[in-house]
């Protein structure tokens, strides 16, 4: 069997949809293909049964349908088995003066109230309630005097055999508060049944209620309550108390009760009812709200947190026009304007007439949908949302539709878009990129008619317009701002691929910077917040990734531009970020801009810099020359600049700021390249003399130690004729002779300090021989002679004697020869007295010999081996002066380990030949006069009992070694447990 909802009515059906209105794409560079969905937005589809009788209402809820009918029955069906169905005959169940006024079906499908009214004077209105497992109706017993005409449903409540306090509205305006139970039947009889009127909207006039919706705001204590007439809409709000986590919404009225002219709104109507509808989210959570009313639906955002500034409970609420009816001159009597019911969806209104069904568009009122109805299924009665399900149904006297609701939102971002809401606009094309470029394009062109360009610029840059047109728009109205800010957001959005691109806009966005950078320094505004604004974006934009790759290529370009506005300072910074430096220096060089190349340099920190101008600078300007190479420390090598030094004039100025900066070198890091200490040397040895022997002196008589070609600097100083420093270079060298001729041509104090460098003595003692000789050849001065004798110790009287010439007589030597005696006199003595000190040593050695001859140790049967503890006389021993014995054999064991391996291998070699030599051999006599078999046994023994392994060396040599081996260790810990 065919299912119900895949069927569709055939001939009958007559659906009319309205074309999508067209809007060609704005400067768009997406292919313009069709972007319209074909499929209808709104379609219907006849249920397959027909019912017993006329329908005359209708309620449907988590796909549980429920119709009544003209002969008094219910028409029960779940749509989820729609082959099951029931009818009930509900008339039976109550009083015969009564007609049914309307039905009423909770959102979960479980809980039904019928709503009956009078039919004459004699009758009284009834509410039944009729549960989903039940064929049997209720009575609510104290719904005896009100005649209700809505119920607004607990959307809170998840129980199937509860309704939770609910309300209800009637007739009279009266408004009340009720639960019901399916299960209690205490719940409907007069006296137990919870019912209250909480609000009086009438105040005793008719008028009725036709519309309820109550919720919780959030998770909150707090509801909101929308209650309407035929001529109002009003709304409540306030805290609930809630017992057994049961609200009772009677406190929300307290506030009201006082004022009830407040709170609602009002829209003047002839009609006798009017319909509220809400439209909920994803989460079940209300988002919109409908009032239809005669002069059109009342539509607004709900937003309960807005009732903190004013008495609304919504926001942006209007009134939207029904859409007009093309009337027939000849039935303009029976033309409908305002629509029986209508059903609310997320951006429509689907209305119902009598005889037709349309969609209007909530966001610009516009008809979408037109469906009318074949007379052969008789009038519309009705038109139904499934709150939980969404499922639209509309219902005639004869039929069932349900209506399919697809995409609605398919056109919303069009309509946002003429409302100039960009933003929502854009939310609604679901990432459609053609959607969102016609979007960007009418906000820009928008943003550019009301002067607000930048912000245009911005969004043209998100935009597929022409590149060239964008560009064009903002120069004709000369806005260079709102120019960058569209080149750098396209700069930003490129790809590296696309490096011709890059380029120009790099060009172009530098050359728009520097004019306006000149522009207001032309003008005196260099020191403005507009100048540092400008200068500041246009560092930042000479930092980009992008920028900073793309001036690799374009640099020549880009230097030519800012030297062509003349602006230095950029120029400085681009060639910073470049790495250019080389380019910006030598401008400055060229505009002979000393100082400001130096003051580049100096920042750089790049030593190949310093080496490659070093040259031209030092020559033009040295005293800042060498404030900046001083500045820079050891990040330069001072061997790197010696071109640059020998480059310059060799005047005092020039020479001088060279010696100050290697000086600087030497003092401060210690330099020791020989090529920078001879070029000092050099520089000394030319200007400044004693600077030279501070040098040397400092520079010490180490010949290893010298940092300086010595050879060379004396070569230099011979051909200078520097005496003092030859005399000092000579020294170094050991040249003592030659220092010394050569300082008695300058000094004899001079000569005197060189002779007493060396230290031989007998090299100290021919130099001051060769100073005495000088001293008396040359004046015969015998208190100068003198004087050398009490300086140097080592010459003696008789060693310049023969200096002096043949008339001086010995008396004027009487002094000194006296002197010399006695010191001989002194020498003789003390070798005398060591002469008779090593008689006695060795008087007491001979004796001390002699003694040990007559000297024995007596061995008992009783003493034991030291090492193996066993008797001493079973085998061959050894016994030493301290005491100690060992056997032969124990005490080779032990003390073979501690040999050399020269003195072990001859150990062995020793014993071989004793086991391997026969008895003749080894009674060979040697040349020493003794066998052959002791002279190897008295080798043995030097090696092995040279001294005692307990008191001698090897002893003192395991004073380090445990006593307990390692191996040993598991079995001694053993022992001592």
């Amino acid at each position: 069997m065919t299912s119900i909802f895949d069927q569709f009515e055939q001939a009958s059906q007559i659906s009319q949809r309205a074309a999508p209105v067209s809007e060609p794409m704005t400067s768009s560079g997406y292919i313009n293909m069709q972007m319209d969905d074909n499929t209808p937005m709104f379609s219907k589809q006849k249920m397959n049964f027909n019912p017993s009788d006329l329908i005359t209402h209708v309620a449907v809820a988590s796909d549980y349908l429920v119709l009544a009918m003209a002969n008094g029955k219910l028409f029960r069906l779940d749509l989820k088995m729609p082959d099951q169905h029931e009818e009930i005959h509900y008339a039976k169940f109550v009083q015969p003066n009564t007609k049914l006024s309307n039905i009423f079906l909770d959102p979960l499908g479980y809980h039904l109230l019928l709503a009956f009214a009078a039919r004459n004077k004699d009758g009284n209105p009834e509410l039944m309630y009729l549960h989903r497992s039940r064929s049997k109706l209720k009575s609510v017993n104290k719904s005896k005097n009100y005649e209700v005409t809505e119920v607004g449903w607990n959307y809170e409540n998840k129980s199937s055999s509860t309704t939770g306090p609910i309300l209800l509205g009637t007739t009279q305006g009266h408004l009340l508060e009720t639960e019901l139970e399916a299960d209690n039947e205490k719940m409907f009889s007069g006296s137990q049944q919870y019912w209250r009127q909480i609000f009086d909207i009438g105040k005793g006039s008719d008028t009725p209620i036709t519309g309820i919706q109550f919720h919780r705001v959030s998770n909150t204590t707090k509801y909101f309550i929308f209650v309407t007439t035929p001529t109002r809409l009003y709304q409540f709000i306030g805290n609930a108390v809630f017992t057994d986590n049961k609200p009772s919404l009677q406190t929300i009225f307290y506030s009201y009760l006082t004022n009830t002219e407040t709170g609602f709104q009002e829209i003047p109507s002839s009609l006798k009812y009017s319909r509220l509808q809400f439209y909920f989210d994803r989460n079940n959570t209300p988002k919109t709200f409908a009032w239809l009313t005669e002069p059109g639906i009342f539509y607004g955002q709900l937003d309960p947190t807005s009732q903190q500034n004013s008495n609304s409970l919504f926001t942006q609420g209007e009134l939207i026009s029904y859409p007009p009816e093309r009337i027939d001159p000849e039935k303009a009597e029976t033309a409908e304007r305002t629509p029986l019911a209508f059903v609310l969806t997320e951006f429509h209104a689907i209305l119902m007439f009598s005889d037709k069904v349309k969609a209007v568009s909530l966001l610009n009122q516009e008809l979408v949908y037109q469906d009318t109805y074949s007379e052969a299924h008789g009038k519309l009665k009705n038109i139904v949302k499934d709150p939980a399900r969404r499922t639209i149904w509309a219902v005639t006297d004869k039929a069932v539709f349900r209506y399919k609701v697809i995409r609605e939102e398919r056109n919303v971002w069009r309509i946002y878009c003429d409302k100039e809401e960009f933003d929502l606009a854009k939310e609604y094309c679901y990432n459609n990129p053609a959607f969102i470029d016609i979007i960007n394009v009418k906000q820009a062109e928008l943003l550019f008619t009301k002067g607000e360009y930048e912000k245009s610029a911005q969004i043209f840059a998100d935009t597929q317009s022409s590149f060239e047109t964008v560009c064009l728009k903002f120069l004709e109205v000369d806005q260079i701002n709102a120019l960058k800010v569209y080149l750098s957001r396209r700069l930003d959005a490129l790809s590296e691929d696309d490096k011709t691109l890059i380029s120009m806009i790099v060009i172009w966005m530098t050359e728009l910077y520097v004019s306006q950078l000149g522009m207001l320094r032309r003008t005196g505004k260099d020191d403005t917040e507009e100048f540092h604004q400008i200068q500041s974006d246009f560092e930042l934009f000479l930092l980009q990734t992008k920028v900073v790759k793309c001036m690799q290529h374009v640099k020549s370009v880009i230097y030519d531009l800012l030297s062509s506005h003349g602006d230095k300072q950029n120029l400085i910074k681009l060639t910073i970020i470049n790495e250019d430096y080389e380019n910006v220096i030598e401008q400055n060089i060229l505009k002979k801009s000393y100082l400001e190349a130096l003051k580049i340099l100096q920042g750089l920190q790049r030593p190949d810099l310093f080496y490659q101008f070093a040259p031209i600078l030092m020559e033009e300007t040295p005293k800042h020359t060498v404030n900046a190479l001083i500045s820079q420390g050891p990040r330069l090598i001072p061997s790197k600049l010696l071109p640059a030094f020998l480059a310059c004039e060799n005047d005092m100025e020039h020479v001088s700021e060279i010696i100050r900066y290697l000086e600087f070198m030497l003092q401060n890091f210690n330099v020791k390249d020989n090529a920078i200490h001879n070029y000092l040397l050099t520089l000394y040895a030319e200007k400044d003399e004693p600077a030279l022997m501070r040098y040397l002196s400092r520079q010490g008589q180490d010949l290893l130690m010298v940092n300086f070609d010595v050879h060379y600097a004396l070569r230099l100083c011979r051909e200078k004729g520097l005496s003092e420093a030859c005399v000092k270079l000579s020294a170094l060298l050991g040249l003592w002779e030659a220092a010394v001729e050569l300082a008695l041509d300058v000094d004899v104090a001079l000569a005197k300090s060189v002779a007493s460098l060396p230290e031989e003595s007998e090299m100290q003692q021919r130099l001051w021989l060769t100073i005495a000789e000088h001293v008396i050849t040359k004046n015969q001065d015998l208190k100068e002679a003198m004087s050398l004798l009490e300086e140097c110790p080592l010459i003696k009287i008789e060693d310049i004697l023969p200096f002096f010439s043949d008339v001086v007589t010995i008396d004027h030597f009487r002094e000194p020869i006296c002197q010399s005696l006695q010191e001989y006199n002194t020498q003789i003595e003390e070798l005398k007295a060591e002469m008779e000190d090593a008689t006695k040593s060795a008087e007491c050695v001979r004796a001390e010999i002699q003694s040990f001859r007559n000297r024995s140790v007596v061995v008992s049967v009783s003493d034991a081996c030291c090492l193996c503890d066993i008797a001493l006389l079973l085998r061959p021993f050894y016994l030493f002066p301290c005491a100690h014995r060992f056997h032969s054999d124990c005490l080779l064991t032990e003390i073979q380990p501690t040999l050399g391996p020269a003195r072990r291998n001859k150990l062995s070699d020793l014993q071989r030949q004793l086991s391997v030599l026969s008895n003749i051999e080894l009674s060979v006599v040697t040349s020493n006069g003794l066998p052959l078999r002791e002279v190897l046994k008295n080798e043995i023994d030097d090696i092995v009992a040279s001294e005692c392994i307990f008191c001698g060396e090897y002893m003192i040599a395991c004073i380090d070694k445990p006593f307990i081996a390692d191996e040993d260790w598991d079995r001694v810990m053993k022992e001592w447990e």
